[in-house]
């Protein structure tokens, strides 16, 4: 990029030293003015805010370009651009997830003390009206009405010193270095408390006045620190673009996203092995720290690259989508959605309670809180669903986009809650129905197994088959006295137990049984078992998805490794149905340790905003990673995700003027 024509402009841009660009000559003799201005935010908060004027945005969406040069330049959570495009009429305005300003801060300023100088080609006045008013909400206090001085219309008319509009366009292969550079970037300034001068940010960060000196190797315990942050990062990005890719999909088409559909699968495939590293760190068997540190480095490498795929998609996306441009009909499409989730949402809560009535607690355990969640989701969506249509009234297509996407991840996230309920219920009946005859083939292989000889269990001792043959005794009997009592029981779990059991003494039968015999009964052990483990691994997938804001890594690692055994189990179902048992078994326990440790996750989770826990239709948005930390007037936090990985995830803030 360092060895780029010097004539030429590029998109996104390197912005100039003193954070001042001016393309266009907008700000004429009031440069100085506006220098000013940006050093005394610097001077009182420590905030970086850095202007942009150009004559378009060179086909990109305003967010995107904004979110791109913010991105090359290594901005961190101090960094905050204000980007004009003046022959087009449109701004943005770029903000770290972690900038400590509010949606509603971030909108107050552009509503009060940016659009209005935009209004009247006050070039200058817009960029002193955004430092003073960022200073004025940091402190409390009501953001200034700018003094408006308007000037001329397009400074620089239709192009700007080197060509038109098509000179802002990198060729492909600069693009592609500035959008992994950006990854790269992102995955070091969200390492909080990181040293190197004003904001935090570390000598090898990549921002204009970089010494090209090349840091010290962090210590171990940082790289392993910034491994399970980004990992968690990268698996939110993920799934909100997963999301995304879902809402788009159902208006466009598959033929219309089939560039995005890759690039998911791509970053999703990339996670699976950072997630199998992390699992292997976790492991009984500790490395040394060399080797660590090179699984830890893949690790970030991984992320990044899983980052960069989405990343690179994000601008075309957005461009398809154009939320801003098509919010009524989006806003349409959730308002029907939400109208049907409402009664779906009644029948689960009823549900709920014939189940609680029919089987023991643990039966419905893991669904238990879905209809009040999906409630909480759907109360959240009726306010964002009012603001957007507001919004929509008063021709603030910005906003209104803003709160139509956070209608649809709370009205996603709903049906994802009220479908776990449906299936629930469906398995609970499947397993009751499959139970009686797992205790009968069980019983039979206890019959064979009372009948071998002492000594002739093919790979067991005359010690071990007698326990096996103890341990199926037990779980029958336990079973059978659930049933006869008439008491509630978890037809899930009394399968799961036979299902054990019977692999046990299976094993021990295995030689001598006819291979046809062993081939049916392995059969019917797999499945029993891949009924209990897609129970386990879709409700915990389920909670991790809807309550991500609160869920660390450690749970996500065990799921992401559940999810990949249960797929193994189904590629070797027809091939080796014993091996695909034991995957499906696997699966299982994997998916019950990562329910646990999300769960804990939950409980011990506070909303860092308010240090209040999340509970209500707010709390609910931001521990479903709806919105990131917080919404609205109330509260910290950056609006909902949007499609991309953590170089485009959270930016948001613009428009037309």
């Amino acid at each position: 990029m360092a060895v780029a024509p010097p004539a030429r402009a590029e998109d996104p841009v390197t912005l100039e030293q003193g954070r001042i660009t001016d393309r266009v000559g907008a700000l004429g003799d009031r440069r100085a003015a506006v220098a000013a201005a940006l050093e005394r935010l610097y001077s009182h908060r420590r905030i970086r805010l850095f202007v942009a004027y150009v004559h378009d945005f060179s086909g990109r969406s305003p967010q995107s370009w904004a979110d791109a040069t913010a991105q090359r330049n290594g901005f961190g959570r101090d960094d905050l651009l204000l980007a004009v495009a003046t022959g087009t009429r449109r701004y943005a305005h770029s903000a770290d997830v972690d900038s400590g300003f509010t949606e509603a801060q971030l909108a107050d300023v552009a509503r009060t003390a940016i659009e209005p100088a935009l209004r009247q080609n006050d070039w200058a006045g817009a960029a002193i009206g955004a430092a003073n008013g960022y200073d004025a909400v940091l402190g409390g206090k009501r953001v200034p009405v700018p003094a408006v001085t308007p000037g001329p219309a397009n400074p620089g008319g239709g192009a700007v010193e080197g060509g038109g509009a098509g000179d802002y366009v990198l060729p492909a292969a600069v693009v592609a270095a500035a959008g992994a550079l950006g990854a790269y970037a992102f995955a070091r300034r969200r390492r909080r408390g990181s040293g190197g001068g004003p904001g935090g940010r570390g000598t090898a960060t990549v921002h204009p006045g970089w010494d090209g000196r090349r840091a010290e190797p962090a210590p171990l315990p940082e790289v392993e620190a910034r491994a399970r942050t980004l990992l968690v990062e990268t698996d939110d990005a993920v799934r909100t673009s997963t999301e995304e890719l879902g809402f788009a999909n159902a208006r466009f088409g598959d033929e219309a996203v089939t560039a995005f559909t890759e690039a998911v699968a791509y970053a999703r495939g990339e996670l699976t092995q950072a997630y199998r590293l992390r699992r292997r760190l976790d492991d009984a068997f500790p490395e040394d720290d060399a080797t660590r540190r090179r699984m830890l480095e893949e690790i970030l490498a991984r992320c990044a690259e899983a980052n960069r795929r989405l990343d690179a998609e994000a601008a075309a996306f957005d461009r398809m989508r154009d939320l801003e441009e098509n919010a009524p009909q989006a806003l349409a499409t959730v308002e029907a959605r939400f109208r049907a989730l409402t009664g779906r949402t009644t029948t689960a809560g009823a549900t709920l309670t014939a189940l609680a009535g029919r089987y023991a607690d643990s039966a419905s355990a893991p669904v238990g809180s879905h209809a009040e969640q999906a409630r909480d989701r759907l109360l959240f969506a009726t306010a964002s669903l009012g603001e957007a249509r507001a919004a929509l009234d008063a021709g603030d297509t910005g906003r209104a986009a803003v709160h139509v996407r956070a209608a649809e991840g709370a009205v996603d996230q709903a049906a994802t809650l009220v479908d776990g309920v449906e299936r629930r219920a469906r398995e609970l009946a499947e397993a009751a129905g499959k139970l009686p005859g797992a205790l009968s083939e069980t019983e039979a292989d206890l019959a064979d197994a009372h009948g071998l000889p002492a000594g002739t269990a093919a790979g067991s001792s005359t010690a071990d088959l007698a326990g096996r043959i103890g341990r199926a005794e037990a779980v029958l009997a336990g079973v059978r006295r659930e049933q006869a009592a008439g008491r509630r029981y978890d037809p899930i779990d009394a399968l799961r137990r036979v299902a054990e059991a019977d692999a046990a003494l299976d094993a021990a039968l295995a030689g001598a049984r006819e291979p046809e015999s062993g081939r049916r009964r392995a059969a019917a052990l797999l499945e029993w078992a891949r009924l209990s483990a897609r129970s386990a691994v879709g409700a915990t997938a389920d909670y991790v998805t809807t309550s991500r804001g609160a869920v660390g890594s450690e749970a996500r690692t065990r799921l992401a490794e559940a999810e990949r055994h249960l797929e193994r189990s189904a590629s070797l179902a027809e091939a080796d149905p014993a091996a695909a048992a034991a995957e499906a078994q696997r699966a299982d326990s994997l998916a019950r340790e990562a329910q646990r440790l999300a769960e804990q996750d939950v409980r011990a989770y506070r909303n860092p905003y308010s240090g209040q826990r999340a509970d209500g239709g707010r709390g609910g948005a931001v521990l479903g990673g709806i919105i990131l930390g917080g919404f609205g007037d109330e509260g910290g936090g950056s609006g909902p995700g949007s499609f991309g990985g953590g170089g485009t995830r959270g930016r948001r803030g613009g428009g037309r003027f």
